[in-house]
């Protein structure tokens, strides 16, 4: 199943890089790109500050883009070479972002972090002139709150301006009030295609990461808060006792789920090493039937 948002198609997989320059190499980078793409993957998502600008100069360097969307983002608070969304600090990322992908014009282009000191037209504003000068195809938004999203939304449309076509917010088993709610309905309002981040939920959802267990990964640190938690606890019963009865990866089921939820388009998943792609890669593939869907469902309340 594919998704057209605005003038761009995506299919149902979504390879999230910010591994890349952290944990993964330019060499290893490339092997995950070509593997995701040879399993039918179509859509890469990166972002200015992902490896300290490294994630973007990877898939530069990879250079092969032919049927393949890429998306980034920019505006990160914290970004050491340009916070925030002040009109020139826009223009000077997306050219920075141009010329570390090799690329004359992004497909998809996110405002990474809401900057408030901003207000909506300017930010629309600048985001329009970055579509028309051709620099940009598409544009979207994440970690936006949904009166400021509602904002962008209508100001597009009452002044003829690009319009946001996406979101990418935090979503998954283990995190659902991020999305659920207001920002969901704004979202199925103004039918955006959703790309959930943190889609499993720092790696807890593949079932590496469990009570006494200490598993290799770059953000043991960050999925602590899951381990020991009730719903951790759920959750991990739940796709276990589904994985019996599927032979599907925990992986591939946390995901199967994530792309069941209305408005979802594909969750945004990345992989350290080849062997953890073809869990990701399957999830679009494998049929829930609606008696897991409601397990699910229900332990992750």
């Amino acid at each position: 199943m594919t998704t057209t948002i605005g003038s761009l198609t995506v299919g149902p997989r979504c390879l999230g890089t910010n591994v890349f320059g952290r944990s993964v190499d330019a060499p290893g980078a490339a092997r995950i790109l070509d593997a995701f793409v040879d399993g039918g993957g179509d859509h890469v998502d990166t972002a200015a500050l992902y490896g300290g600008t490294l994630s973007e100069s990877y898939i530069g360097q990879w250079g092969k883009r032919d049927g393949v969307v890429i998306a980034t983002k920019i505006g990160w608070p914290d970004d050491a070479n340009h916070p925030g969304l002040r009109p020139a600090t826009m223009r000077a990322a997306v050219d920075g972002c141009l010329q570390r992908l090799g690329t004359d014009r992004i497909d998809l282009l996110y405002t990474h972090h809401d900057d408030e000191t901003v207000t909506v037209p300017e930010i629309i504003d600048t985001l329009d002139e970055l579509v028309r000068a051709g620099k940009v195809r598409e544009i979207a938004a994440s970690n936006l709150s949904p009166e400021r999203l509602t904002e962008s939304l209508e100001y597009s449309a009452s002044n003829g301006k690009a319009a946001y076509v996406a979101l990418q917010p935090h979503y998954s088993l283990m995190s659902r009030d991020t999305y659920e709610g207001p920002l969901a309905a704004v979202a199925e309002k103004f039918d955006l295609a959703v790309f959930p981040y943190f889609s499993l939920a720092m790696g807890f959802l593949t079932g590496k990461h469990r009570p006494g267990v200490t598993a290799d990964s770059v953000r043991a640190g960050g999925v602590a808060q899951y381990v020991d938690s009730e719903r951790g606890r759920k959750v991990l019963a739940a796709l276990d006792a589904i994985a019996a009865a599927t032979g599907a990866e925990l992986a591939t089921i946390a995901l199967a789920w994530l792309g069941s939820r209305k408005q979802v388009a594909a969750p945004i998943a990345s992989a350290r090493k080849l062997d953890q792609l073809p869990a990701l890669l399957a999830a679009p593939s494998l049929h829930l039937t609606q008696p897991h869907l409601d397990a699910l469902t229900a332990a992750s309340a």
